[in-house]
């Protein structure tokens, strides 16, 4: 592909890719306002943060850095970090209704990456839940029954990307919550409960080692 041929795949990725994603950050504001255990959220918080992430995966695709079979766990994952990260960030929660059909889902998305990807992804996912049940059961208040739950999707995918991505990405999310509560403490705003929600340091660190580890792979 030339110079001209990337910069007009990294637009149309970009543009296409962002328009979606404010459309599926609609959906999912108006899904967590009807969820028994959503939360209401204003507009347009959820539209421009799928919109953003839906338009970096459109132009790492459009630059020929994202392969076209990561597409739809790349946005699928991105669109859960939104959804279920703004509700455990206000309530303290992961809902059932959204970690249960992503752990779900995560292993259709993985299909157009081949069987041997899927494997490793339901792999992955065993992986993770057992060892952030461990955790659970060892330290409650570190990590609560919806992070275990949620580890099921983010496993599968990181699964398939690589174990290293798995091992990584747990490390990242415990570095992002320490950091988030160091930070808190220091400025005299510690959250209700005394901990920090883990799930949206799960989903930050799933997608950003997710998109390292496969970039660059088409």
């Amino acid at each position: 592909m030339g110079e001209a041929g990337t910069v007009h795949g990294i637009l149309v990725g970009t543009v296409v890719g962002g328009a979606a994603g404010l459309g599926a950050g609609a959906a999912a504001r108006r899904l967590l306002a009807v969820l028994r255990r959503g939360a209401r959220v204003r507009a347009p918080v959820c539209e421009l943060a799928v919109g953003a992430l839906w338009a970096a995966t459109g132009c790492l695709w459009g630059a020929g850095q994202l392969p076209s079979a990561w597409l739809p766990a790349m946005l699928g994952l991105a669109w859960l970090g939104v959804a279920a990260g703004v509700v455990d960030v206000r309530h303290r929660r992961l809902p059932n209704a959204l970690t249960a059909p992503a752990a779900c889902l995560a292993p259709f998305g993985l299909l157009p990456l081949g069987a041997g990807a899927v494997g490793r992804g339901l792999l992955g996912a065993l992986v993770a839940v057992v060892g952030y049940a461990l955790v659970h059961v060892l330290r409650p208040a570190a990590l609560g029954p919806g992070d275990v739950k949620l580890a099921a999707s983010l496993g599968a995918v990181l699964g398939a990307a690589s174990w290293a991505a798995l091992a990584t990405a747990a490390v990242l999310a415990a570095v992002l919550t320490g950091g988030v509560g160091l930070v808190m403490a220091c400025a005299g705003r510690a959250p209700p409960g005394g901990g920090v929600p883990h799930g949206p340091s799960m989903l930050t660190a799933a997608w950003l080692v997710t998109l390292v580890a496969v970039a660059g792979g088409q």
